[in-house]
């Protein structure tokens, strides 16, 4: 099905045959993040009857639907009537003021956690010393929650050391190690396969359970790193 004709500016489009996807905008920046984080909201409030989940990326929103609970309760094709409801939202959200929460995370850069920096830094004509310094010299927004619970994609890291994704994936990468793709910067939440550029590792945990919010970053917040040494991670980590 092609995407949704609409007098708004967005598109509007179904994911298979029980979810739909609104677009606000076409690149990684603050401004249309804003816009899709206010909608998020929005949508969130009003608690709309058959939706199963919310999910903000980049410059989109999804919503995820009950199909059968749906197409019993509304005369109208279930993806048309979601339609104009996200329409009306979209059109009725106030675009929130721009304010975020800022954490500071903790980075161990020391080689046998980061696997990848001489290599970032040799790809770049750079020092290690340098690639540390611009990755943490930078304040970086977390555009949205995705690829594993509690991972945050993060941009934008300095134009020096935009690096592209490994050629070849490593079958596992350690907990809380931080990695490059491209522009974006972002932390493993859990032991999992990966093709980032690790240049690092957080002692601290980036998804439990247990919190009332098991993210520990979400999206909307503005996130400094910080370099620590091994003894200074080993400390964190036990406490």
């Amino acid at each position: 099905m092609d995407a949704m004709s609409t007098p708004t500016p967005h598109r509007i489009y179904p994911c298979g045959d029980h979810a739909v996807t609104i677009e606000l905008g076409e690149r990684i920046d603050a401004a249309t993040n804003r816009k899709v984080i206010s909608l998020f909201t929005y949508l969130q409030s009003l608690a709309i009857v058959g939706v199963r989940d919310i999910i903000p990326s980049y410059h989109s929103v999804t919503v995820v639907y009950d199909l059968e609970l749906l197409a019993k309760r509304y005369p109208l094709p279930v993806f048309e009537t979601m339609c104009n409801q996200l329409i009306q939202a979209a059109d009725a959200c106030t675009v929130a003021p721009a304010k975020s929460r800022l954490v500071q995370v903790p980075v161990c850069y020391a080689v046998s956690m980061a696997p990848d920096i001489e290599s970032v830094a040799a790809l770049h004509s750079l020092g290690v010393d340098e690639v540390i310094q611009l990755h943490t010299a930078k304040t970086y927004r977390v555009y949205m929650i995705g690829f594993l619970p509690g991972f945050a994609y993060m941009g934008s890291v300095d134009e020096k050391i935009i690096t592209p994704r490994r050629s070849q994936p490593r079958i596992q990468v350690p907990k809380g190690s931080v990695g490059i793709a491209g522009e974006q910067t972002g932390i493993y939440p859990f032991d999992s396969p990966g093709g980032w550029q690790l240049i690092g590792q957080t002692p601290l945990g980036m998804f439990n359970i247990a919190n009332e919010m098991p993210c520990y970053l979400q999206p909307g917040d503005e996130v400094q790193f910080y370099p620590i040494t091994m003894a200074e991670f080993e400390k964190i980590k036990k406490a």
